[in-house]
This record gives structure tokens, C-alpha cells and sequence, in this order.
């Protein structure tokens, strides 16, 4: 992104990451856990959304080191067997709330043995967020070092939940690349 931090480049006149962030906190979830922002500036745009902040000692080299970070973190509060987590990379601008809000309730509407991963898709693709139960949680830290956190999909049930009727604005859309980015603006 020519050397701009990514996730603080403007979009509608505020920091790319604040359009996620503002997804997570409009579906009332808590806690809201961002794993290293990458520096102070971006720290702060993440807590005035409400998020808490670990800062790695060392950046984490993927994905599931930080997914681990924040799992971690989360123990502190103790989490019921029936809670679950969700998943998605702080470049999706377009996150929406309407299908954080229909993954948890189907989350919630299932039985304790029907509890899985679930997975929204809009017209057949699959996006994010991605929710797993929190009986998973373990699991990510019995990853082989070759493996990521997709390799749960691959030995969990999974379940897709048709969201076709959200799919206003492209909301698995992410920002990868400049073009991405001025598609965006």
C-alpha cells in the first residue's frame, strides 16, 4: 500500500479498520479483541470502537498465532461452554452486522449437540466472519506448524448459513491490494 499502514488508510473519512470495528460493535458483541494493531495510532483507533488491544511482543508471523494471542486472552472471562467466537481479518470494511447477527442466532437456536462451525456464504461463496464454538478453542492450539486455522473446517462439521438476502455492498469484500482499495473509495 506504498508504505501506509493499510488499516489506517482512509475510507469515507475514517481509518479502514474503524468500518469493521464498527460492524463488530453494532452486533454488541463482547469483548471485541484486536491481536497487534501494528502501532500506537492504530491501537487507539481500535479502543475508541471498544476493542481491547494485545500488542505481541514480536508481530505474529500468521494468522494463528494471533487467533492463539487472543483465545488466550479470552480465557479471562471465563467463557461457557456454549459461548463461541468469531473469526474475520481486520481488512473487511464491508462486515456486515446483519450476518454477525444471523450467525449467532443461529448459534444460539441450536442444541448443545448441533453446535458447530458456521460459515455464511452469499450465493454460494463463503465469507466472513466464520463463528466456532467455543469447545474449539483448544483445538487451535493443537495445530500442526504447517496448519492454519482453516484446518477446522476441514475436521469439525461445518454448517453454511445462506445470507443472500444481506449481501447489499459486497460484505466479504477485503483489501488486499492498491486496487482494492480505490475501488473503495
Amino acid at each position: 500500500m506504498g508504505g501506509v499502514a493499510k488499516l489506517l488508510l482512509p475510507v469515507h473519512g475514517v481509518p479502514l479498520i474503524a468500518h469493521a470495528l464498527a460492524a463488530w460493535q453494532a452486533s454488541g458483541l463482547v469483548p471485541l479483541v484486536v491481536v497487534r494493531p501494528g502501532d500506537q495510532q492504530l491501537a487507539e483507533a481500535c479502543r475508541s470502537y471498544g476493542a481491547e488491544v494485545l500488542m505481541a511482543e514480536t508481530p505474529p508471523a500468521e494468522m494463528k498465532v494471533s487467533v492463539q494471542l487472543a483465545l488466550s486472552f479470552l480465557q479471562r472471562y471465563t467463557p461457557a461452554a456454549d459461548f463461541a467466537w468469531l473469526l474475520a481479518p481486520a481488512d473487511m470494511p464491508r462486515l456486515s452486522p446483519a450476518i454477525i447477527g444471523r450467525l449467532l442466532d443461529e448459534h444460539e437456536a441450536a442444541s448443545a449437540e448441533e453446535r458447530t462451525i458456521l460459515v455464511p456464504t452469499i450465493f454460494g461463496k463463503q465469507g466472513h466472519p466464520v463463528l466456532f464454538p467455543w469447545s474449539l478453542a483448544e483445538q487451535v492450539f493443537q495445530l500442526a506448524e504447517n496448519e492454519g486455522v482453516k484446518a477446522l473446517l476441514n475436521r469439525n462439521p461445518v454448517r453454511e448459513i445462506a445470507c443472500d438476502d444481506l449481501a447489499a455492498r459486497e460484505p466479504f469484500a477485503d483489501v488486499d491490494t492498491p486496487v482494492d482499495y480505490q475501488k473503495l473509495r
